[in-house]
């Protein structure tokens, strides 16, 4: 009977909680990889948010990743796109931001998509972002889309969505953790 309640107690530490929330503290980097050619794609829907949640500007936070933004822009193989850092509650139910940058024109916006979050075991991210050329009129003349997801992030850790010529770095930190320094790429390659 007592090897019955410590499996129950055991059990009870290793189950996520139903429901749980948990504020955490989301920073992204859309590039390009300049060495990769672009493909073109079928312009974002006109629903592109679609039920997703606009990025609220109270909920913007100071970017932590901003050596890493340096050593990307430093180097020309990479553009930077968009970079975004913000707050927000995840749970075990999906949260959707939308998310864009650049002039709009006539709704239209040159960066435009949604991300995806799920707090579990790991956190789960979907990503899918348009990279749009505009005319005058703001119209799409042509599309690049970059649609990935990843189900084993783990937190306060740096991870690379590759999705060919575009590619998604993401970082998701429980709110309120100090900032880890980053590991020194040159031992990174050893």
């Amino acid at each position: 009977m007592r090897a019955i309640r410590h499996l129950s107690v055991l059990a009870a530490l290793f189950v996520p909680l139903a429901n749980a929330e948990g504020l955490y503290q989301v920073e992204m980097i859309l590039i390009r990889q300049n060495a990769e050619p672009a493909l073109y794609h079928a312009p974002a829907p006109e629903d592109w948010r679609a039920g997703a949640t606009a990025l609220a500007a109270d909920a913007e936070r100071p970017a932590r990743l901003s050596d890493t933004l340096q050593r990307l822009q430093a180097n020309g193989d990479y553009s930077v796109l968009l970079h975004k850092a913000w707050e927000q509650t995840l749970s075990d139910e999906p949260s959707r931001v939308a998310l864009s940058a650049g002039e709009q024109a006539y709704g239209r916006s040159p960066i435009e998509g949604t991300l995806s979050l799920t707090e579990g075991r790991f956190i789960a991210a979907q990503a899918r972002f348009w990279v749009n050329q505009l005319d005058g009129n703001g119209s799409v003349l042509r599309s690049e889309q970059f649609k990935q997801s990843n189900s084993n992030m783990k937190r306060g850790q740096l991870n690379f969505l590759d999705g060919g010529h575009l590619a998604l770095l993401i970082k998701v930190t429980p709110a309120g953790m100090r900032k880890l320094p980053e590991p020194d790429p040159e031992l990174m390659e050893q």
